[in-house]
């Protein structure tokens, strides 16, 4: 599916459907799920975005804040977000939760809590190449923003890559960049 296609059938879906519609981002470091949620953002959805809740709340990584506090830092965001997440869903508003969702338990879990409290999930996959993230994430490195909290190093990215659970079979919407 290309990407301009995926934003109008979720802006069908919203336009359609009494129930929230909550889209799930999911994707390696680089893949574009930010730039992705912000498109949403801009259609009137509501984007819930740990990173930037961090920045917000605590600073930047390694200079407001020691990085060994960004793991404690991350799970507070979650829990916030989570719950902010269901105040929407029981608004009925349409959210974009621009998380990576790497782990296919976690985006079980996520879908039960959408269902649980009247949403309507998509789950949305950005798939791009290595070097296709490698080539982005060197550009992104020079940005100074929430989003570009910290550097991907070759390594970390080896980790994240390694460790990406890749949806197959869970109704996901597969975006190539």
């Amino acid at each position: 599916m290309q990407e301009a296609a995926a934003i109008e059938n979720l802006l069908q879906r919203k336009q359609d459907n009494e129930a929230a519609v909550a889209v799930m981002m999911c994707g390696v470091a680089g893949s574009g799920k930010t730039t992705f949620a912000l498109k949403l953002e801009q259609e009137g959805f509501a984007r819930l975005s740990i990173d930037e809740d961090i920045w917000s709340t605590h600073g930047r990584y390694g200079l407001d804040y020691p990085e060994e506090a960004y793991e404690s830092f991350k799970e507070q965001s979650e829990r916030k977000l989570r719950k902010e997440l269901i105040e929407l869903l029981a608004g009925k508003r349409h959210v974009v939760v621009d998380f990576s969702f790497w782990q296919q338990r976690r985006r079980d879990e996520y879908k039960q809590l959408i269902e649980q409290h009247g949403g309507q999930w998509v789950l949305v996959h950005l798939k791009v190449e290595p070097e296709e993230l490698r080539r982005r994430l060197r550009i992104r490195s020079a940005r100074f923003d929430a989003n570009a909290a910290f550097t991907i190093t070759e390594e970390i990215l080896t980790r994240f890559l390694n460790g990406f659970e890749t949806p197959a079979g869970e109704g996901e919407w597969v975006i190539e960049a």
